[in-house]
């Protein structure tokens, strides 16, 4: 049991003795890798000291040359440009008709986009070939402003608007692809690069390029059409009232209308929208300014005769004021313009107004004599017939009297009104024209009868005759105003005719006054009742009333009878003899039957039988006058 155990032990401590043995050698390897690892350390920081300054050497050449790369870069994107500008030149330089238009537009392109390269740049070297750029731009462009000309030129033949006008056609505007052409155009000459200068030029060179030409195509299409305008209206007889579209004016207003829209529909396409109007604008102004110095030629014609050519102005005032207004709506322009070349014709309608009134009141005052048969003067048919023709002008009146106001047609009110300074009335927005109207046109049927009155008052003996001559103007105006446009107008106009028809008719019957006092006599209550006077009682009535009477008495009525015969007579003859109108001597007739036949017939039935069985012949006789004979004067 005991050697075993021993040799077991014996093992163990084998065991114990070879472990520390290769302990003994692991810390004698420790030492060695201790001393290797100072030594390497110690080596580290030699080769550190030594390397360092190297390395920092090594990083900034580095930076350096990154530097020189990017310079070279730099270099590389600055001589860009300056090489295409000898490729570019050769091209901008070349009529582009010869290079093609699409090349020629690419190689602008370029040259904008090597211009604002180069602005980028922001380097003094670059001034110079900034300078050579802008240089060939320019050329660039006006090469493309005459192309641009050119183009227009092509379809800036003048026209005849009145081939289209007559065959309602539309007028003509520039074809698709040359619109296109043009808008391209626009696009590259308007470009920040290559436009001018605002001091140099209104807008840009390609709007000034098109107003010239198709301001100048507009000119020379509406010059037959002014012209005509013209020529038409000077060739009215003279002394004739101007009658509605004699004049050329409305075609050539519609010939305006129809070519500034047409215009207007070329440059939509073309140019930006906000240069629309002032292109518009700017190609119309040539045009309108021959449109402005017609009318002013016109309205020099229509002042000269202003008594038949008033009616001219209102038509112009219309026509004008219409083509303003839908041109105004369809462009958004010009009605400033068109304004401004109506003001004189606008001026001149408001002052005819006046100017008739007055030439009314004057040529009536100074008539010498009114006719001596009372006749109505033709002044009243005169005036009649200008307020008829104005029914066919009641647009532009209305317009025309709303901006005077109510009564400002006299001359004190017109006077003012002509300024520059508006009026309350000129705002009066709640104004009827028609009513208006209707108070101008009553205003001056007074004018005509209040101063026939006046002068038949001085020029005319009898009451009666004046009566005849105002009672025959009092229906011609009557007659003329039924017959005509008028009358719906001038309904409220009816009371004041009826009261100058009751003026006639009184200073008619003032002559007949004197004849009827024949026909009163003296009555005595008191020798009993007035019989009958109907029937067979009458002549009772008659010889019983005769029996009371003395032989004096008797005379006296047969006196009357004799000298109201004798005036009836004599009244009658100058009834028949006066010049009246057929509705004046019906009238008169009338009044006369009505304010005779009740004396007549009392004075009658009381004396008839006084000339019992003698011959009833009025003149130099007793004999008295039978009541038909009374009717028979309202149909004479």
């Amino acid at each position: 049991m005991v050697a075993p155990r021993r040799a077991a032990f014996a093992e163990e401590s084998a065991e114990v003795e070879v472990l520390y043995a290769n302990l003994d050698k692991m810390k004698s390897l420790t030492k060695k890798i201790q001393g290797s690892m100072t030594r390497l350390e110690t080596s580290g920081k030699m080769v550190q000291d030594a390397i360092g300054p190297i390395y920092g050497n090594t990083q900034r050449l580095q930076t350096t040359n990154s530097n020189i790369d990017h310079i070279l870069e730099a270099i590389g994107r600055i001589r860009e440009p300056l090489d295409m500008r000898n490729r570019e030149e050769r091209i901008l330089r070349s009529p582009p008709q010869r290079v093609g238009l699409g090349e020629y537009i690419a190689s602008i392109d370029r040259t904008n986009q090597a211009l604002r390269e180069l602005k980028q740049s922001n380097l003094r070297s670059n001034q110079q070939a900034i300078s050579e750029l802008d240089g060939l731009l320019h050329v660039g462009s006006q090469q493309l402003e005459d192309v641009f000309r050119d183009i227009l030129r092509q379809d800036a033949q003048p026209v005849e608007p009145l081939h289209f006008i007559t065959k309602q056609l539309d007028f003509p505007r520039l074809p698709q692809n040359k619109t296109s052409q043009l808008r391209t155009i626009n696009a590259h000459v308007a470009s920040p690069g290559a436009q001018r200068p605002p001091s140099e030029t209104q807008g840009t060179p390609t709007a000034k390029a098109y107003a010239e030409v198709r301001g100048q195509y507009l000119t020379l299409s509406l010059q037959n059409l002014a012209t005509a305008s013209i020529s038409m209206t000077r060739k009215t007889t003279v002394g004739v009232l101007y009658k509605k579209d004699s004049s050329g004016i409305g075609t050539y207003a519609r010939g305006i209308q129809g070519l500034y829209t047409a215009e207007y529909d070329n440059i939509c396409p073309i140019f930006p929208r906000e240069e629309w109007g002032a292109i518009l604008s700017n190609t119309c102004q040539s045009s309108l300014n021959a449109f402005a110095s017609t009318l002013r030629e016109l309205d020099t014609h229509i002042t000269e005769n202003i008594l038949t050519d008033c009616f001219l102005a209102y038509e112009i005032v219309e026509v004008v004021s219409n083509i303003s207004y839908q041109l105004e709506t369809r462009t958004g322009e010009l009605k400033q313009a068109m304004s401004e070349a109506l003001r004189p014709v606008r001026e001149t309608a408001k002052s005819s107004l006046s100017t008739l009134l007055n030439d009314t009141r004057t040529r009536i005052q100074q008539t010498v004599a009114l006719p001596a048969d009372g006749a109505a003067v033709p002044i009243t048919s005169e005036t009649m017939t200008r307020l008829q023709e104005m029914t066919n002008h009641i647009s532009p009146l209305s317009s025309i009297l709303t901006s005077l106001g109510d009564r400002g047609w006299s001359t004190s009110t017109t006077a003012s009104s002509a300024s520059s300074t508006p009026t309350l009335k000129s705002f009066d927005v709640g104004a009827d024209g028609a009513k208006l109207f209707a108070h101008y046109a009553s205003d001056m049927i007074d004018t005509v009868l209040s101063n026939l009155e006046k002068r038949a008052s001085t020029s005319l003996r009898s009451k009666s005759l004046q009566g005849i001559s105002l009672a025959n103007n009092v229906v011609i105006v009557d007659r003329m105003i039924r017959s005509s446009e008028l009358q719906p107008l001038l309904q409220g106009a009816q009371p004041r005719l009826d009261a100058w028809r009751k003026k006639t008719t009184a200073l008619y019957l003032d002559g007949w006054k004197e004849t009827s006092m024949y026909l009163l006599d003296i009555q005595y209550t008191n020798r009993g009742a007035r019989p009958s006077s109907t029937g067979t009682a009458s002549a009772l009535d008659s010889a019983a009333i005769l029996k009371q009477l003395s032989s004096k008495d008797k005379d006296a009525i047969k006196e009357k009878f004799r000298s109201f015969n004798a005036s009836f007579e004599e009244l009658v003859a100058k009834h028949k003899a006066y010049k009246m109108e057929r509705e004046v001597r019906q009238a008169l007739g009338r009044e006369v039957q009505m304010f005779l036949e009740a004396l007549y017939g009392r004075f009658w039935d009381r004396y008839h039988d006084i000339d019992k069985g003698k011959a009833r012949r009025r003149t130099g006789q007793s004999g008295v006058v039978p009541t038909d004979e009374l009717q028979g004067v309202v149909g004479q």
